[in-house]
């Protein structure tokens, strides 16, 4: 060993004193450099790591809130058809008064018609008949050649429509 210290020419203390050095400088390392920058990554390692459960948090979230969309929205679809529906059969029933309505209006309209066109005629009736009575009385006074009075008038009337009929 002394041969292998004199060819490379070691000094014993020299290496010593670089091994102290060596061991001091590997300490400030470790405490002022490394375990800093340890304390650094394994900070930053926790907050990836609580940011990819937050992410899955969020995700798991966004999907219940996406199956609770969808399930609102089919529930919506089926209000409104519901409702759609209410709406064509109270239409459909409002119609069906709308009609039944008219029909009554017209029938009504069509009853008083009818009840006014009674009415003209028996008015046209009544007319006719005094006019064939003045007419009768009128020929009778010709043929008889004298004029009767009321009275005997309205008897004599009476009995031509009497006889008529």
């Amino acid at each position: 060993m002394d041969s292998l210290i004199e060819i490379f020419h070691i000094d014993a203390k020299l290496l010593i004193a670089q091994m102290i050095n060596f061991a001091i400088v590997i300490s400030v390392l470790y405490f002022f450099a490394l375990k800093p920058l340890m304390k650094v990554m394994e900070e930053r390692t926790k907050k990836i790591e609580k940011s990819m459960d937050d992410a899955k948090r969020i995700e798991e979230k966004l999907e219940k809130t996406d199956a609770d969309y969808k399930e609102a929205l089919g529930n919506a679809k089926k209000e409104a058809n519901v409702i759609m529906e209410k709406a064509t059969a109270q239409a459909e029933e409002k119609r069906e008064q709308m009609i039944k309505k008219a029909k009554e209006d017209i029938g009504a309209i069509i009853n008083d018609e009818k009840a006014k066109m009674q009415a003209e005629k028996a008015e046209v009736l009544r007319e006719i008949k005094k006019e064939v009575a003045g007419m009768v009385t009128a020929s009778l006074e010709k043929v008889l050649e004298e004029k009767v009075d009321a009275k005997a008038d309205k008897d004599l009337i009476k009995k031509i429509v009497a006889e008529s009929k």
